[in-house]
């Protein structure tokens, strides 16, 4: 389930176990999409009736509003980082597998670099020891692309391979608009 504030603001992905503690305790101020799930409790002894939770995609909840709030950095891992990149290594331009990836730093750490996002790519082994300790252009290894931050909506859309239709379309409608180069 998306979690969201009341506000509206987009929090983070929660297990249907949250959620359904979220309705029960009265919790949800609102909700979107058709139900996608229903969950059956236990049977209630004065009326016989088993209780049934119909949950939607897309939750709002009381109590955690904080409208003002920046939007939170997604932490740099390098599952997140090698979503991010499509799992192509950023200098040859091919696709691998996870485990054939590494984490470069495109100045590297040994010449002042840091560890965020906007100096990470992703390489296969080869590229990462044929760059070494050197920048991208000391190497002759130009980048297929720009290494960025990703914002907490593209992080959330990177980190969940399931996700349901409203969802997408609802994260869809709060992605940045990413300025385009004048032509």
């Amino acid at each position: 389930m998306l979690s969201l504030d009341a506000h509206g603001r987009i929090l983070d992905w929660m297990s249907w176990q949250d959620a359904t503690c979220l309705y029960v305790r009265g919790a949800v101020v609102w909700t979107l999409g058709e139900p996608c799930m229903t969950v059956h409790g236990g049977t209630n002894r004065a009326t016989g009736r088993q209780s049934v939770i119909e949950l939607h995609p897309i939750v709002a909840a009381r109590g955690h509003a904080r409208p003002h709030m920046p939007e939170p950095t997604p932490a740099l891992t390098n599952a997140a980082l090698f979503s991010r990149d499509g799992y192509l290594c950023l200098y040859c331009g091919n696709e691998f597998h996870r485990h054939q990836l590494t984490r470069d730093h495109v100045v590297p750490t040994s010449r002042g670099g840091r560890d965020i996002w906007e100096n990470v790519v992703t390489a296969c082994f080869q590229c990462n020891s044929r760059k070494g300790g050197r920048t991208p252009q000391q190497a002759g290894m130009p980048l297929l692309a720009v290494p960025y931050r990703p914002s907490w909506v593209e992080h959330l859309i990177l980190s969940n391979r399931h996700i349901l239709a409203d969802q997408m379309a609802f994260l869809k409608s709060h992605l940045p608009k990413r300025a385009r180069p004048q032509a």
